[in-house]
Protein backbone atom coordinates (compact mmCIF):
# COMPACT_ATOMS: atom_id res chain seq x y z
CA UNK A 1 0.00 0.00 0.00
CA UNK A 2 1.45 3.36 -0.94
CA UNK A 3 0.67 6.46 1.09
CA UNK A 4 0.75 10.12 0.11
CA UNK A 5 0.54 13.10 2.46
CA UNK A 6 -0.78 16.65 1.99
CA UNK A 7 0.61 19.42 4.12
CA UNK A 8 1.12 23.18 4.25
CA UNK A 9 4.40 25.02 4.50
CA UNK A 10 4.82 28.18 6.56
CA UNK A 11 3.69 30.35 3.66
CA UNK A 12 0.38 28.51 3.44
CA UNK A 13 1.39 26.72 0.23
CA UNK A 14 -0.07 23.25 -0.26
CA UNK A 15 2.17 20.25 -0.96
CA UNK A 16 1.33 16.64 -1.83
CA UNK A 17 4.11 14.07 -1.64
CA UNK A 18 4.68 10.34 -1.60
CA UNK A 19 5.33 9.16 1.97
CA UNK A 20 6.10 5.46 1.81
CA UNK A 21 5.25 2.03 0.46
CA UNK A 22 4.34 -0.50 3.13
CA UNK A 23 3.66 -4.21 3.11
CA UNK A 24 0.31 -5.59 4.21
CA UNK A 25 -0.05 -9.11 5.54
CA UNK A 26 -3.64 -9.11 4.25
CA UNK A 27 -6.34 -6.73 3.09
CA UNK A 28 -8.25 -6.58 6.38
CA UNK A 29 -9.07 -3.28 8.08
CA UNK A 30 -7.14 -4.19 11.24
CA UNK A 31 -3.97 -4.83 9.23
CA UNK A 32 -4.31 -1.54 7.33
CA UNK A 33 -4.88 0.43 10.56
CA UNK A 34 -1.85 -1.15 12.21
CA UNK A 35 0.33 -0.45 9.16
CA UNK A 36 -0.81 3.19 9.03
CA UNK A 37 -0.12 3.75 12.72
CA UNK A 38 3.33 2.19 12.41
CA UNK A 39 4.35 4.38 9.47
CA UNK A 40 3.01 7.52 11.18
CA UNK A 41 5.03 6.72 14.30
CA UNK A 42 8.14 5.80 12.31
CA UNK A 43 8.01 9.06 10.33
CA UNK A 44 7.46 11.09 13.48
CA UNK A 45 4.23 12.69 12.28
CA UNK A 46 2.24 14.31 15.13
CA UNK A 47 -1.10 12.55 15.30
CA UNK A 48 -2.91 15.68 16.50
CA UNK A 49 -2.01 17.37 13.19
CA UNK A 50 -3.61 14.65 11.02
CA UNK A 51 -7.11 15.81 10.07
CA UNK A 52 -8.05 14.01 6.86
CA UNK A 53 -8.05 10.53 5.33
CA UNK A 54 -8.77 10.13 1.60
CA UNK A 55 -9.96 6.69 0.47
CA UNK A 56 -11.47 5.09 -2.61
CA UNK A 57 -14.71 4.24 -0.84
CA UNK A 58 -14.07 0.48 -0.56
CA UNK A 59 -15.93 -1.23 2.28
CA UNK A 60 -12.71 -2.13 4.07
CA UNK A 61 -11.83 1.59 4.20
CA UNK A 62 -15.23 3.17 4.89
CA UNK A 63 -17.22 0.42 6.61
CA UNK A 64 -19.35 2.06 9.30
CA UNK A 65 -18.77 -0.70 11.88
CA UNK A 66 -15.11 -1.72 11.55
CA UNK A 67 -13.66 0.05 8.51
CA UNK A 68 -10.28 1.76 8.58
CA UNK A 69 -11.80 5.23 8.79
CA UNK A 70 -14.15 4.14 11.59
CA UNK A 71 -11.34 2.64 13.66
CA UNK A 72 -9.11 5.68 13.25
CA UNK A 73 -11.98 8.09 13.95
CA UNK A 74 -12.79 6.26 17.18
CA UNK A 75 -9.24 6.93 18.35
CA UNK A 76 -8.82 10.33 16.67
CA UNK A 77 -12.30 11.98 16.75
CA UNK A 78 -11.09 14.98 14.75
CA UNK A 79 -10.17 12.83 11.71
CA UNK A 80 -12.35 13.42 8.63
CA UNK A 81 -12.72 10.57 6.14
CA UNK A 82 -13.40 11.61 2.53
CA UNK A 83 -14.55 9.39 -0.32
CA UNK A 84 -12.33 10.15 -3.34
CA UNK A 85 -14.07 12.57 -5.73
CA UNK A 86 -12.68 10.78 -8.81
CA UNK A 87 -14.13 7.49 -7.59
CA UNK A 88 -17.46 9.15 -6.90
CA UNK A 89 -17.54 10.40 -10.47
CA UNK A 90 -16.67 6.97 -11.88
CA UNK A 91 -19.36 5.29 -9.77
CA UNK A 92 -21.99 7.87 -10.75
CA UNK A 93 -21.28 7.30 -14.46
CA UNK A 94 -21.23 3.53 -14.05
CA UNK A 95 -24.54 3.54 -12.17
CA UNK A 96 -26.16 5.71 -14.84
CA UNK A 97 -25.10 3.25 -17.56
CA UNK A 98 -26.27 0.23 -15.57
CA UNK A 99 -29.71 1.79 -15.04
CA UNK A 100 -30.37 1.76 -18.82
CA UNK A 101 -29.90 -1.76 -20.25
CA UNK A 102 -29.04 -0.53 -23.73
CA UNK A 103 -26.22 1.72 -22.48
CA UNK A 104 -24.68 -1.21 -20.61
CA UNK A 105 -24.88 -3.27 -23.81
CA UNK A 106 -23.42 -0.36 -25.76
CA UNK A 107 -20.38 -0.33 -23.47
CA UNK A 108 -19.95 -4.12 -23.76
CA UNK A 109 -19.97 -3.96 -27.55
CA UNK A 110 -17.29 -1.27 -27.54
CA UNK A 111 -15.07 -3.68 -25.63
CA UNK A 112 -15.88 -6.56 -28.00
CA UNK A 113 -15.08 -4.31 -30.96
CA UNK A 114 -11.68 -3.48 -29.53
CA UNK A 115 -10.87 -7.14 -28.86
CA UNK A 116 -12.03 -8.19 -32.33
CA UNK A 117 -9.55 -5.98 -34.14
CA UNK A 118 -6.74 -6.14 -31.58
CA UNK A 119 -6.47 -9.94 -31.67
CA UNK A 120 -5.89 -10.28 -35.41
CA UNK A 121 -3.28 -8.71 -37.66
CA UNK A 122 -5.47 -9.39 -40.72
CA UNK A 123 -8.44 -7.61 -39.18
CA UNK A 124 -6.28 -4.66 -38.16
CA UNK A 125 -5.00 -4.48 -41.74
CA UNK A 126 -8.57 -4.58 -43.04
CA UNK A 127 -9.51 -1.73 -40.70
CA UNK A 128 -6.50 0.28 -41.83
CA UNK A 129 -7.39 -0.26 -45.49
CA UNK A 130 -10.98 0.88 -44.89
CA UNK A 131 -9.66 3.95 -43.09
CA UNK A 132 -7.38 4.83 -46.01
CA UNK A 133 -10.23 4.52 -48.50
CA UNK A 134 -12.34 6.90 -46.39
CA UNK A 135 -9.45 9.27 -45.75
CA UNK A 136 -9.22 8.55 -42.02
CA UNK A 137 -5.75 8.86 -40.48
CA UNK A 138 -4.34 6.99 -37.48
CA UNK A 139 -7.52 5.05 -36.79
CA UNK A 140 -7.49 2.90 -33.67
CA UNK A 141 -10.33 1.10 -31.94
CA UNK A 142 -9.56 1.99 -28.35
CA UNK A 143 -10.19 -0.30 -25.42
CA UNK A 144 -12.88 0.24 -22.82
CA UNK A 145 -11.39 -1.11 -19.58
CA UNK A 146 -14.06 -2.63 -17.31
CA UNK A 147 -16.70 0.07 -16.74
CA UNK A 148 -14.58 3.17 -16.30
CA UNK A 149 -16.23 6.12 -18.02
CA UNK A 150 -12.91 7.80 -18.86
CA UNK A 151 -11.92 4.89 -21.10
CA UNK A 152 -15.39 5.10 -22.62
CA UNK A 153 -14.73 8.74 -23.43
CA UNK A 154 -11.52 7.93 -25.30
CA UNK A 155 -13.16 5.07 -27.19
CA UNK A 156 -16.28 7.05 -28.11
CA UNK A 157 -14.29 10.10 -29.18
CA UNK A 158 -12.29 7.99 -31.64
CA UNK A 159 -15.16 5.82 -32.80
CA UNK A 160 -17.59 8.69 -33.38
CA UNK A 161 -15.15 10.18 -35.90
CA UNK A 162 -14.43 6.89 -37.66
CA UNK A 163 -17.54 4.73 -37.33
CA UNK A 164 -17.94 4.48 -41.12
CA UNK A 165 -14.44 2.98 -41.48
CA UNK A 166 -15.17 0.47 -38.72
CA UNK A 167 -18.44 -0.55 -40.35
CA UNK A 168 -16.69 -0.88 -43.70
CA UNK A 169 -14.05 -3.18 -42.22
CA UNK A 170 -16.71 -5.31 -40.49
CA UNK A 171 -18.76 -5.54 -43.69
CA UNK A 172 -15.69 -6.81 -45.55
CA UNK A 173 -15.08 -9.42 -42.86
CA UNK A 174 -18.67 -10.58 -43.17
CA UNK A 175 -18.73 -10.66 -46.98
CA UNK A 176 -15.29 -12.10 -47.71
CA UNK A 177 -14.44 -14.22 -44.67
CA UNK A 178 -17.98 -15.05 -43.53
CA UNK A 179 -16.95 -14.31 -39.95
CA UNK A 180 -19.88 -14.86 -37.54
CA UNK A 181 -18.36 -12.56 -34.88
CA UNK A 182 -18.06 -9.74 -37.39
CA UNK A 183 -21.63 -10.36 -38.48
CA UNK A 184 -22.86 -10.07 -34.90
CA UNK A 185 -20.93 -6.86 -34.30
CA UNK A 186 -22.07 -5.39 -37.61
CA UNK A 187 -25.71 -6.21 -36.91
CA UNK A 188 -25.48 -4.31 -33.62
CA UNK A 189 -23.42 -1.36 -34.84
CA UNK A 190 -25.24 -0.77 -38.13
CA UNK A 191 -28.46 0.29 -36.39
CA UNK A 192 -30.07 3.62 -35.76
CA UNK A 193 -30.03 3.11 -32.00
CA UNK A 194 -26.28 2.46 -31.82
CA UNK A 195 -25.41 5.44 -34.00
CA UNK A 196 -27.72 7.65 -31.94
CA UNK A 197 -26.20 6.36 -28.69
CA UNK A 198 -22.73 7.03 -30.07
CA UNK A 199 -23.69 10.63 -30.83
CA UNK A 200 -25.26 10.97 -27.37
CA UNK A 201 -22.09 9.76 -25.64
CA UNK A 202 -19.98 12.03 -27.83
CA UNK A 203 -21.99 14.97 -26.43
CA UNK A 204 -22.03 13.87 -22.77
CA UNK A 205 -18.63 12.34 -22.08
CA UNK A 206 -16.50 15.42 -22.87
CA UNK A 207 -18.25 17.28 -20.04
CA UNK A 208 -17.52 14.41 -17.64
CA UNK A 209 -13.91 14.26 -18.81
CA UNK A 210 -13.55 17.99 -18.19
CA UNK A 211 -15.00 17.55 -14.69
CA UNK A 212 -12.45 14.83 -13.94
CA UNK A 213 -9.44 17.03 -14.67
CA UNK A 214 -9.57 19.03 -11.42
CA UNK A 215 -9.88 15.77 -9.49
CA UNK A 216 -6.64 14.49 -11.02
CA UNK A 217 -4.56 17.37 -9.65
CA UNK A 218 -2.35 16.79 -6.62
CA UNK A 219 -3.52 20.01 -4.94
CA UNK A 220 -7.24 19.47 -5.57
CA UNK A 221 -9.52 20.50 -2.69
CA UNK A 222 -13.24 20.56 -1.97
CA UNK A 223 -13.68 23.78 -3.96
CA UNK A 224 -13.35 21.68 -7.14
CA UNK A 225 -16.51 19.81 -6.13
CA UNK A 226 -18.30 22.98 -5.09
CA UNK A 227 -17.51 24.88 -8.30
CA UNK A 228 -17.23 22.31 -11.10
CA UNK A 229 -19.97 19.76 -10.37
CA UNK A 230 -22.84 22.29 -10.70
CA UNK A 231 -21.44 23.42 -14.07
CA UNK A 232 -21.36 19.84 -15.36
CA UNK A 233 -24.89 19.20 -14.09
CA UNK A 234 -26.15 22.31 -15.89
CA UNK A 235 -24.53 21.20 -19.16
CA UNK A 236 -26.05 17.73 -18.98
CA UNK A 237 -29.45 19.19 -18.11
CA UNK A 238 -29.08 21.45 -21.16
CA UNK A 239 -28.67 18.38 -23.40
CA UNK A 240 -31.78 16.84 -21.85
CA UNK A 241 -33.89 20.00 -22.06
CA UNK A 242 -32.95 20.65 -25.70
CA UNK A 243 -34.16 17.20 -26.69
CA UNK A 244 -30.86 16.54 -28.45
CA UNK A 245 -31.11 19.60 -30.68
CA UNK A 246 -28.44 21.90 -29.24
CA UNK A 247 -26.74 23.79 -32.08
CA UNK A 248 -23.35 22.30 -32.87
CA UNK A 249 -23.90 19.12 -30.87
CA UNK A 250 -23.32 15.62 -32.25
CA UNK A 251 -26.97 14.70 -31.74
CA UNK A 252 -28.03 17.73 -33.78
CA UNK A 253 -25.91 16.36 -36.65
CA UNK A 254 -27.28 12.82 -36.37
CA UNK A 255 -29.47 12.89 -39.48
CA UNK A 256 -26.75 14.65 -41.45
CA UNK A 257 -24.29 11.91 -40.48
CA UNK A 258 -26.73 9.17 -41.47
CA UNK A 259 -27.27 10.76 -44.89
CA UNK A 260 -23.60 11.45 -45.66
CA UNK A 261 -22.87 9.44 -48.88
CA UNK A 262 -19.16 9.35 -48.05
CA UNK A 263 -19.79 8.14 -44.51
CA UNK A 264 -22.70 6.39 -42.85
CA UNK A 265 -24.96 7.02 -45.82
CA UNK A 266 -23.17 4.24 -47.67
CA UNK A 267 -24.54 1.66 -45.20
CA UNK A 268 -28.26 2.58 -45.42
CA UNK A 269 -28.71 2.53 -41.66
CA UNK A 270 -32.42 2.60 -40.96
CA UNK A 271 -33.43 -0.50 -39.03
CA UNK A 272 -33.46 -0.52 -35.27
CA UNK A 273 -32.47 -3.75 -33.60
CA UNK A 274 -34.86 -4.71 -30.85
CA UNK A 275 -33.02 -6.35 -27.96
CA UNK A 276 -34.72 -9.37 -26.42
CA UNK A 277 -35.90 -10.91 -29.68
CA UNK A 278 -34.40 -12.15 -32.89
CA UNK A 279 -34.39 -10.00 -35.99
CA UNK A 280 -34.87 -6.32 -36.48
CA UNK A 281 -37.78 -3.92 -36.47
CA UNK A 282 -38.01 -2.13 -39.81
CA UNK A 283 -41.40 -0.56 -39.15
CA UNK A 284 -41.78 3.18 -39.01
CA UNK A 285 -39.44 5.87 -40.21
CA UNK A 286 -36.51 7.73 -38.79
CA UNK A 287 -38.75 9.97 -36.66
CA UNK A 288 -40.22 6.92 -34.94
CA UNK A 289 -36.73 5.54 -34.32
CA UNK A 290 -35.70 8.84 -32.74
CA UNK A 291 -38.76 9.01 -30.50
CA UNK A 292 -38.16 5.48 -29.25
CA UNK A 293 -34.47 6.19 -28.67
CA UNK A 294 -35.27 9.40 -26.81
CA UNK A 295 -37.86 7.81 -24.52
CA UNK A 296 -36.12 4.46 -23.95
CA UNK A 297 -32.43 5.41 -23.93
CA UNK A 298 -31.51 9.09 -23.99
CA UNK A 299 -33.90 10.57 -21.42
CA UNK A 300 -33.54 7.73 -18.86
CA UNK A 301 -29.75 7.80 -19.23
CA UNK A 302 -29.47 11.59 -18.80
CA UNK A 303 -31.95 11.59 -15.91
CA UNK A 304 -29.99 8.80 -14.21
CA UNK A 305 -26.67 10.56 -14.77
CA UNK A 306 -28.00 13.80 -13.25
CA UNK A 307 -29.53 11.95 -10.29
CA UNK A 308 -26.41 9.92 -9.54
CA UNK A 309 -24.10 12.94 -9.80
CA UNK A 310 -26.34 14.91 -7.45
CA UNK A 311 -26.52 11.99 -5.03
CA UNK A 312 -22.76 11.41 -5.03
CA UNK A 313 -21.74 15.05 -4.75
CA UNK A 314 -24.56 17.07 -3.21
CA UNK A 315 -23.97 15.74 0.30
CA UNK A 316 -20.32 16.22 1.20
CA UNK A 317 -20.88 16.46 4.94
CA UNK A 318 -18.37 18.52 6.89
CA UNK A 319 -16.70 19.66 3.67
CA UNK A 320 -19.74 21.78 2.86
CA UNK A 321 -19.32 23.70 6.11
CA UNK A 322 -15.89 24.97 5.02
CA UNK A 323 -17.67 27.12 2.44
CA UNK A 324 -18.40 29.76 5.07
CA UNK A 325 -14.69 30.63 5.30
CA UNK A 326 -14.85 32.68 2.14
CA UNK A 327 -16.64 35.47 0.28
CA UNK A 328 -20.07 33.89 0.68
CA UNK A 329 -19.82 34.40 4.46
CA UNK A 330 -20.92 37.99 3.87
CA UNK A 331 -24.23 36.98 2.27
CA UNK A 332 -25.34 33.96 4.31
CA UNK A 333 -27.74 34.43 7.24
CA UNK A 334 -26.14 34.27 10.68
CA UNK A 335 -28.05 31.14 11.69
CA UNK A 336 -26.60 29.20 8.73
CA UNK A 337 -23.04 30.44 9.23
CA UNK A 338 -23.23 29.74 12.97
CA UNK A 339 -24.49 26.21 12.29
CA UNK A 340 -21.62 25.50 9.89
CA UNK A 341 -19.15 27.10 12.25
CA UNK A 342 -20.40 24.96 15.13
CA UNK A 343 -20.03 21.87 12.92
CA UNK A 344 -16.39 22.71 12.14
CA UNK A 345 -15.48 23.60 15.71
CA UNK A 346 -17.17 20.51 17.08
CA UNK A 347 -15.29 18.28 14.66
CA UNK A 348 -11.80 19.78 14.72
CA UNK A 349 -11.53 22.13 17.72
CA UNK A 350 -13.82 20.67 20.37
CA UNK A 351 -11.64 22.02 23.19
CA UNK A 352 -12.18 25.64 22.06
CA UNK A 353 -14.94 27.77 23.57
CA UNK A 354 -17.52 28.43 20.86
CA UNK A 355 -18.29 31.95 22.08
CA UNK A 356 -14.63 32.82 21.56
CA UNK A 357 -14.85 31.48 18.02
CA UNK A 358 -17.93 33.60 17.36
CA UNK A 359 -15.94 36.66 18.40
CA UNK A 360 -13.22 35.68 15.93
CA UNK A 361 -15.87 35.11 13.30
CA UNK A 362 -17.44 38.57 13.66
CA UNK A 363 -14.06 40.24 13.18
CA UNK A 364 -13.07 37.91 10.33
CA UNK A 365 -16.31 38.70 8.52
CA UNK A 366 -15.47 42.40 8.59
CA UNK A 367 -12.06 41.59 7.09
CA UNK A 368 -13.86 39.92 4.18
CA UNK A 369 -16.37 42.77 3.78
CA UNK A 370 -14.07 45.77 3.93
CA UNK A 371 -10.62 44.67 5.10
CA UNK A 372 -7.57 43.18 3.35
CA UNK A 373 -9.51 40.00 2.48
CA UNK A 374 -12.05 41.91 0.42
CA UNK A 375 -12.46 40.78 -3.23
CA UNK A 376 -10.22 37.73 -2.68
CA UNK A 377 -11.18 34.21 -3.75
CA UNK A 378 -11.88 31.54 -1.18
CA UNK A 379 -8.62 29.78 -2.00
CA UNK A 380 -6.65 33.01 -1.52
CA UNK A 381 -8.38 33.62 1.81
CA UNK A 382 -7.49 30.10 2.95
CA UNK A 383 -3.85 30.61 2.00
CA UNK A 384 -3.65 34.00 3.78
CA UNK A 385 -5.24 32.58 6.92
CA UNK A 386 -2.84 29.62 6.91
CA UNK A 387 0.36 31.58 6.32
CA UNK A 388 2.68 32.06 9.28
CA UNK A 389 3.85 35.32 7.73
CA UNK A 390 0.42 36.96 7.86
CA UNK A 391 -1.13 38.44 11.01
CA UNK A 392 -4.34 36.41 10.69
CA UNK A 393 -2.96 33.43 12.60
CA UNK A 394 -2.54 35.65 15.65
CA UNK A 395 -5.83 37.49 15.20
CA UNK A 396 -7.95 34.42 14.41
CA UNK A 397 -6.20 31.27 15.71
CA UNK A 398 -9.20 28.96 15.44
CA UNK A 399 -10.43 30.19 12.05
CA UNK A 400 -6.86 30.05 10.70
CA UNK A 401 -6.58 26.45 11.87
CA UNK A 402 -9.87 25.59 10.17
CA UNK A 403 -8.63 27.18 6.93
CA UNK A 404 -5.44 25.10 7.07
CA UNK A 405 -7.52 21.96 7.59
CA UNK A 406 -9.74 22.88 4.63
CA UNK A 407 -6.65 23.08 2.40
CA UNK A 408 -5.12 19.79 3.53
CA UNK A 409 -8.14 17.48 3.83
CA UNK A 410 -7.86 15.25 0.71
CA UNK A 411 -10.74 14.87 -1.73
CA UNK A 412 -8.96 12.29 -3.92
CA UNK A 413 -7.50 8.90 -3.12
CA UNK A 414 -4.08 8.99 -1.51
CA UNK A 415 -3.87 5.33 -0.51
CA UNK A 416 -3.39 2.74 -3.25
CA UNK A 417 -2.50 -0.92 -3.23
CA UNK A 418 0.81 -1.77 -4.90
CA UNK A 419 3.47 -4.44 -4.82
CA UNK A 420 5.85 -4.14 -1.89
CA UNK A 421 9.57 -3.68 -2.19
CA UNK A 422 12.20 -1.35 -0.77
CA UNK A 423 13.64 -0.70 -4.22
CA UNK A 424 10.19 0.08 -5.62
CA UNK A 425 9.53 2.44 -2.71
CA UNK A 426 12.80 4.26 -3.39
CA UNK A 427 12.00 4.53 -7.11
CA UNK A 428 8.53 5.90 -6.37
CA UNK A 429 9.95 8.43 -3.92
CA UNK A 430 12.43 9.65 -6.53
CA UNK A 431 9.81 9.69 -9.29
CA UNK A 432 7.15 11.55 -7.31
CA UNK A 433 9.10 13.79 -4.96
CA UNK A 434 12.13 14.58 -7.12
CA UNK A 435 13.12 18.15 -7.98
CA UNK A 436 12.87 19.46 -11.50
CA UNK A 437 15.25 17.75 -13.93
CA UNK A 438 16.84 21.10 -14.74
CA UNK A 439 17.71 21.56 -11.04
CA UNK A 440 19.46 18.20 -10.64
CA UNK A 441 23.20 18.60 -9.72
CA UNK A 442 24.63 16.33 -12.42
CA UNK A 443 28.26 17.32 -11.80
CA UNK A 444 27.97 16.66 -8.09
CA UNK A 445 26.34 13.28 -8.75
CA UNK A 446 29.17 12.26 -11.11
CA UNK A 447 31.82 13.30 -8.60
CA UNK A 448 30.08 11.31 -5.87
CA UNK A 449 29.77 8.26 -8.12
CA UNK A 450 33.45 8.20 -9.12
CA UNK A 451 34.83 8.70 -5.62
CA UNK A 452 34.99 4.92 -5.45
CA UNK A 453 36.92 2.81 -8.00
CA UNK A 454 34.65 1.87 -10.89
CA UNK A 455 34.98 -0.68 -13.64
CA UNK A 456 33.28 1.63 -16.12
CA UNK A 457 35.00 4.63 -17.67
CA UNK A 458 33.77 7.37 -19.95
CA UNK A 459 35.07 7.80 -23.49
CA UNK A 460 36.91 11.01 -22.65
CA UNK A 461 40.67 10.52 -22.42
CA UNK A 462 42.27 11.57 -19.12
CA UNK A 463 38.92 12.36 -17.54
CA UNK A 464 39.39 14.09 -14.19
CA UNK A 465 36.45 12.18 -12.68
CA UNK A 466 36.80 8.55 -13.74
CA UNK A 467 40.59 8.52 -14.20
Amino acid sequence: MDIHVRYLDQEGKLWSQFLDLICLTDGKADSIVLALKNIIQMKGIPVHLIFGLGTDGAAVMTGKHNGVAKQLSNEWPWLLSVHCAAHRLALACEDASEDVPYMATFRDHLEQLHLYFRNSANRSASLKAAAEVLGVCELKVKQVKDTRWLSQHEAVKNLSKNISAVLGALAEEVEIRKCPTAKGLYSFLATYRFIAALHLQADVLPHLARLSKPFQREDVMFLAIKEQVPVTLALIKGIKDSGGHQPGSHLARLNQSLDDPLGLGAFSISAEQERGRRGQDNTGGRQQYWQRFQSQVMDPYLDGLIAHLERRFSEVGVLAAFGILGPQSTTLPNDITHTHLRTLVGKFCSDVDFDTVLEEWASFKEQVVSGPLKNKTQLDIFSDLSSKYEEFGVLYPTISQLAAIALTVPVKTNIRNRLQGDHLAACMRISINRPEVSDFPYQEALETFFRKPRKIHCSKNKCSLCG
